[in-house]
């Protein structure tokens, strides 16, 4: 009886299950460059934090490429440098953001306490100790005016995004120009005119309705270009369903078109409140400041985040500038729990 000889083993592989070895090699590569970017930058003319990002970044492709040629051989030469100048164009870009959230947590969490959601600084000096005054304030003021800023944008944002994308109506071509025109509007411009109509012109006082619709103005066209773009991904498809149902256009976009885009116009929305929520130059214009806490936003001042970053930060005295960090912080506290509940809320299936 003959033994039958298989030239190769017909198990099957797993791609997908972690190659130890592989693992071990390039855990002990990166502890290796580590340990050389310091020796590097002593000995050569590259000093400073750039330099030595220079050096990890030359020592990290070159060991890469060496792992990559013992392994496979010269055919994944240029994968393997593109594949670090991938990974170093992510870090890059991730650079600056973690920096940012690093100086802000880092700066900000000392002036952090409990009075600081519960309190104003109606009778506190911006140098008093962090256990003295707080935030309350401006918190409030903020939730208001982004409150207000939102009602009043999102309706008209998703409405100009459905005629964009299901209308298309005559004035499809000048309604795009004006939202892509708008979106390119600097802030105090928007600030100023609300100013001069409704302040210098009509008499109105400053207030935090004045304040929302300068950030009304600067919030519409990310809501509208963004939602215009989330229904684009809608298939036609759907819209031929509702129609072949019997709906009648406004019928198939309110009940299909609109669900299925629920999530991403969502995302919509979120990028508009991030996009003004730490807007600082149509509110010195508009809402004026205030240090009492203040939930009329009619005819009367108001304080907000911004705004009660830019005055602590400008008496230049060491506990304010920290009071400043502070608030700096709980605006990107708000608008992260903002996010993380539009997307809990967007990503909810019925039933």
């Amino acid at each position: 009886m003959s033994t039958t000889n298989y030239l190769f083993d017909a198990r099957p592989t797993k791609p997908w299950k972690i190659n130890r070895q592989q693992l071990a090699i390039n855990s002990i590569a990166f502890i290796v460059v580590l340990f050389l970017t310091p020796a590097v930058v002593a000995v050569s003319p590259l000093k400073g934090k750039l330099g030595a990002a220079v050096v990890l970044f030359t020592l990290a492709t070159v060991m890469n490429i060496v792992i990559s040629l013992r392994r496979q051989g010269t055919k994944t030469l240029t994968n393997s440098f593109a594949t670090s100048l991938i990974y170093t164009a992510t870090a890059l870009v991730l650079l600056p953001l973690a920096s940012l959230l690093f100086t802000v947590i880092d700066k900000g969490k000392e002036s952090i306490r409990w009075n600081t959601f519960t309190a104003d600084m109606r009778i506190t000096q911006p140098d008093a100790p962090f256990t003295e005054g707080g935030a309350l304030h401006a918190i409030v003021g903020t939730g208001i005016i982004v409150l207000i800023a939102t009602l009043i944008c999102v309706p008209i944002g998703i409405l100009t995004a459905l005629y964009l994308t299901e209308i298309k109506g005559r004035f499809e071509g000048f309604v795009r120009f004006l939202v892509q025109a708008m979106s390119g509007v600097p802030s105090i411009v928007a600030g100023l005119f609300i100013y001069t109509v409704l302040i210098v012109s009509l008499g109105l006082k400053y207030s935090g309705f004045a304040g929302a619709l300068a950030l009304s103005i600067l919030m519409l066209p990310t809501v509208a270009r963004t939602a215009e773009e989330v229904l684009k991904l809608i298939p036609n498809d759907l819209r031929e369903a509702g129609v072949a149902l019997g709906g009648t256009q406004w019928r198939t976009v309110a009940m299909v078109v609109v669900p299925a885009a629920r999530s991403g116009i969502l995302t919509a929305v979120i990028l508009g409140i991030a996009r003004v929520a730490g807007e600082t130059a149509p509110l010195i214009l508009t809402i004026l400041g205030n240090t009492e806490t203040r939930v009329n936003p009619a005819n009367v001042p108001m304080a907000a985040l911004p705004l009660y970053t830019f005055n602590l930060m400008k008496t230049g005295l060491n506990v304010a500038i920290s009071r400043a960090w502070g608030g700096a912080l709980i605006l990107l506290i708000l608008v992260l729990i903002l996010f993380v509940t539009a997307r809990l809320l967007g990503g909810r299936k019925r039933g």
